[in-house]
């Protein structure tokens, strides 16, 4: 597959707690460059980046990142600040007490309020598939669709483990087309890229990608 065509599929991210304001538009230069969806950021850097970028790239950024403890009022005034700061698309991260709680109610209330704060943005729903089981992911599949979320998305990368195949296979088999699959975290050559892309997801949360292009272009001069 042509690194181009993955490139289009990668939400650039810089994540890290200590990013600079530098390091975030070196990161949206680089989206722009190689052509990434967008580039996924920290909220305290949506505005700056916005502002810098414009319309010439997307903006996304996280919720209730990474642990997704926080209440669901919050999580729907962060996601409005979010908003009105230029955010395009919102990646949410799901309460896991209330999935350990088998709360299944409540999990989707907390989605739904975030769903209500970005109407009219794109919403991927984070579930930590490295915390979860089988059932539980099965039962996540359809309360993010019931909630008419864009996608699910496998991993933060900040927990025990990243994107798996299986969990990218379990999770397309188990949603409607209608919502979308991200991969996140452990995406780290090319091949793994290819592999999540050919088993159904259609975003990759990954800075990786744009490196090892980079790479490329200062190997061919």
């Amino acid at each position: 597959m042509d690194i181009h065509e993955i490139l289009k599929t990668c939400d650039h991210t810089l994540l890290r707690v200590d990013a600079s304001s530098a390091e975030i538009m070196q990161l949206c230069d680089q989206a722009i460059q190689y052509g990434c969806a967008s580039v996924c950021i920290p909220p305290c850097h949506v505005a700056g980046a916005k502002r810098y970028v414009g319309d010439r790239l997307k903006i996304c950024t996280v919720i209730g990142f990474p642990n997704g403890y926080c209440t669901t009022a919050v999580k729907a005034f962060e996601t409005a600040d979010a908003i009105r700061n230029g955010a395009d698309e919102v990646d949410m991260v799901i309460n896991l007490s209330m999935v350990k709680d088998r709360c299944w109610d409540l999990v989707k209330a907390d989605i739904l309020a975030v769903r209500r704060a970005s109407e009219g943005k794109i919403l991927k729903v984070i579930i930590e598939c490295c915390l979860l089981t089988e059932e539980e992911k099965i039962k996540l599949c359809e309360i993010v669709t019931a909630c008419h979320a864009d996608f699910i998305k496998t991993s933060t990368g900040f927990s025990k483990g990243g994107a798996t195949r299986e969990d990218v296979r379990l999770m397309r088999e188990h949603c409607p087309t209608a919502v979308k699959v991200k991969a996140a975290g452990g995406i780290s050559s090319l091949q793994d890229a290819e592999d999540f892309l050919a088993l159904g997801a259609e975003r990759l949360g990954t800075s990786r990608i744009v490196k090892l292009a980079m790479e490329l272009d200062k190997a061919s001069e």
